[in-house]
């Protein structure tokens, strides 16, 4: 028996239209064919979570929640006043008398050591109360007050030795004598000591603020 034959040039599938030779990525008329697997079963997954919540922001991103990068507030300013007027006279009692050993020990005064003096007033008050012009103020006025209980200490002690008495007699029961000595004794030197811890004060106030 003879088999039907197949009228010519019968139509062709179009291109892409079915599946051709059994090749199943073969795509559909208009459609881009998708890609044939790689042999790769992560190779289209998303990257796995690193533990770092940040990882993905880029360079220069500011911090999450739309705050910016956090910031230090600066410390307080220090403005004290009245501890400050109160370091300074502290500190001109204690530095005059040591001003007033050092002096009386060698029975002449040393200018550094009365700059010291102011240095240490206006440097500690400053430090303590802050730059406040008060303090300021106060530190070279008490400074000139501890160069000159410094001053007043060094000529007692120069006359409890001429007089071989107790230091404490000389400043308790002729203190009167020790600042007639000292008006007596005051010259240029003397005034100019009491300057220079007053501007030494100033100075010492400004390095510390």
């Amino acid at each position: 028996m003879s088999q039907p034959v197949q009228p010519p040039n019968q139509p062709q599938q179009p291109f892409g239209g079915q599946p051709v030779d059994g090749n199943p990525y073969a795509g559909q008329p208009g459609q881009p064919a998708p890609a044939a697997p790689t042999g790769n079963p992560y190779g289209q997954q998303p990257p796995a979570p690193t533990g770092n919540p940040f990882a993905c922001q880029q360079p220069g991103q500011g911090a999450p929640f739309g705050g910016g990068a956090p910031f230090t507030p600066a410390p307080p300013a220090r403005d004290n006043v009245l501890l400050g007027v109160a370091v300074a006279l502290g500190a001109a009692i204690v530095a005059g008398i040591l001003y007033g050993v050092i002096a009386g020990s060698i029975e002449r005064e040393v200018g550094y050591a009365a700059v010291g003096v102011g240095f240490l007033v206006g440097f500690a008050a400053s430090k303590v109360g802050g730059s406040n012009p008060a303090i300021i103020a106060a530190s070279a006025v008490f400074s000139i007050g501890a160069v000159y209980l410094g001053q007043l200490v060094g000529i007692s002690m120069v006359l409890s030795d001429l007089a071989q008495i107790p230091f404490s007699e000389v400043i308790g029961d002729h203190f009167d004598t020790v600042t007639t000595a000292w008006s007596e004794e005051a010259d240029f030197m003397t005034y100019l000591f009491l300057g220079l811890g007053a501007v030494a004060a100033v100075g010492g106030a400004k390095k510390a603020g």
